[in-house]
């Protein structure tokens, strides 16, 4: 590990060792508004993989289980969590059985049940439903419901991911079974802006479309009453607006802040939380055939771009030297490949690599280009992202640096609810429509598991369900992915991963701009918010504000 890693995480320890230090005394009642810097594009997951509609289902919509404070399973619909010992996984791995509580039940007191699951089952699988992804659902052989309480789900192999994936959340079938009878499909079911039916502590209110989003107290929450009236959820997409909102006392929570506001805010009676979440911002290189520009199908292009792209000035000066480039989708884990180091700054390797590949100014207009069918075609390239401000700046500092070696680069900037939409709503991403796309993802934390570079993810017209955005298809990567997926010995299956890791790395398949641990910050008052990095707000129904 280099210093300036050790300094992150050190960094971290301190941080989280302050978070634990939160007030008591707390009253009953009372709300805590929390600010997001991107909208929800809707509020029903199958049709999203946008990161704060992930991190808000708790609020609303119950899974078998989450996970706590120190990322161990915690039993929410269930019972227990299933284990060998109490019955609930089969000694080969291969069959998981969910007892569920018997007074588990929805907002408006209808009983949460075995259907409910087969249901959610049912809709992420029907061809009639444009979902973000059929993933873990495609992997189960089968899943019965011997009586209102049980669930056996049955796969053909062990699948060592099932604690991270399977049943992250259930959808009332009582409330879309009747849309998907009349409809087809629950594509356009006002349940997914209006999720006015609840199995979580709170129940939206109202989503007044740029604002806010508020949920108020479930009165008939199976789990005890939540200590607060209301959370609140403001949009404030303006990064200085979103630090004066906190600095003003106007609300209690919020995410996405800018390491060099912390000292500010901790003046102000913040508590600041940093949590490893298996994010990394980084790019995807579009190699989709037909979609991504022609030149990302030859490696050495690829390879050039990442040379060019000088990210560890842009940790350095946008981000106060507090991060560094990650060079593991796996990074900050265990299953990161140790031997692999993010590629350098280089800039004359890359101008050398893009010659030898055949992209050269032959006209002098000043950028690059190759004659393919006949047809001139320059190395201008899509460079697209959301407004959040500090990739705008990474695109302008990019645009610069790959103009000097001839690289045109077109900057598109769009609303995050249009941005991250999936395949079947037109997002960007989802449909191809890029060459360079930056983001910050994950995959299913805090298991390793991707689907993301699985050929069989790639979405199409034919099979949009996909989350392979980028188009990378390796056989000897999906190979891996399935033998790690069915390794239940840890060891093993990470060393599986750093082979994985090592394939994705030659390929140029995964380009990391900056390791990106969630950074919270919860105000002095608010009691009780130890959040996580998978499901951070697991104890949401404890949450209180002192008095």
């Amino acid at each position: 590990m280099n210093f300036k890693r050790l300094a992150v995480l050190l960094l971290v320890a301190l941080v989280m060792i302050a978070g634990f230090s939160l007030p008591l005394g707390a009253q009953d009642g009372g709300a805590v508004t929390i600010v997001y810097d991107q909208e929800f594009d809707n509020l029903n997951p199958m049709y999203t993989s946008m990161f704060f509609v992930g991190i808000t289902t708790d609020l609303y919509l119950a899974p078998a289980w989450n996970f706590d404070q120190d990322l161990n399973p915690n039993a929410v619909l269930v019972t227990e969590i299933p284990s060998v010992d109490n019955g609930g996984l089969s000694e080969d791995g291969t069959v998981i059985t969910l007892s569920l509580r018997d007074d588990i039940t929805w907002s408006d007191g209808e009983a949460i049940t075995a259907e409910d699951f087969l249901f959610t089952y049912d809709m992420f699988m029907a061809d009639s439903n444009l979902v973000n992804s059929r993933y873990p659902y495609d992997q189960f052989a089968s899943v019965e419901a011997p009586d209102d309480t049980t669930v056996v789900i049955t796969f053909d192999d062990p699948f060592a991911p099932w604690l991270a994936t399977v049943f992250t959340e259930v959808l009332p079938e009582h409330v879309l079974a009747p849309v998907f009878e009349d409809e087809g499909s629950l594509d356009n079911a006002a349940w997914n802006r209006d999720a006015s039916v609840s199995s979580g502590p709170y129940v939206l209110s109202e989503w007044e479309v740029g604002s806010f989003a508020r949920f108020d107290r479930n009165e008939n929450y199976y789990n005890g009453t939540p200590n607060l009236d209301t959370v609140l959820i403001r949009f404030v997409p303006d990064s200085e607006t979103l630090l004066a909102t906190l600095l003003n006392g106007e609300a209690e929570f919020a995410t996405f802040i800018s390491y060099a506001d912390v000292p500010s805010l901790e003046e102000a009676g913040f508590v600041p939380q940093i949590v490893n979440s298996g994010y990394n911002e980084q790019w995807f290189l579009n190699v989709r055939e037909g979609l991504g520009h022609p030149s990302l199908q030859d490696i050495r292009v690829r390879q050039a771009l990442v040379l060019a792209f000088d990210r560890f000035s842009i940790t350095e000066d946008l981000l106060n030297g507090l991060t560094y480039p990650a060079d593991s989708y796996w990074e900050g884990s265990p299953y990161d490949n140790p031997d692999i180091e993010a590629p350098p700054y280089d800039p004359e390797a890359a101008a050398a690599l893009l010659d030898e590949a055949g992209w050269v100014d032959s006209d002098g207009d000043g950028i690059r280009d190759q004659e393919i069918d006949g047809e001139l075609v320059p190395l201008n390239l899509r460079y697209i992202t959301n407004t959040r401000q500090i990739r705008v700046d990474v695109q302008a500092v990019v645009q610069q640096s790959f103009a000097n070696l001839g690289i045109g680069v077109e900057l598109i900037n769009y609303p995050s609810d249009q941005y991250f939409n999936g395949y079947a709503a037109g997002g960007p991403i989802a449909i191809g429509d890029y060459d360079i796309a930056e983001l910050s993802t994950t995959g299913s934390f805090p298991d390793p598991n991707t689907t993301q570079f699985l050929c069989s993810e790639i979405p199409t017209d034919e099979s949009p369900d996909g989350n392979n955005e980028i188009g990378y298809c390796n056989e000897e990567v999906d190979a891996l992915f399935e033998q790690a997926n069915s390794t239940t010995d840890t060891n093993a299956r990470i060393e599986l991963f750093h082979q994985i890791d090592q394939i994705l790395t030659d390929d140029v398949a995964f380009v990391g701009v900056w390791y990106d641990p969630d950074l919270w910050v919860v105000d002095g008052s608010v009691e009780n918010a130890a959040v996580n990095g998978a499901t951070p707000y697991w104890n949401a129904a404890q949450w209180a504000v002192s008095e």
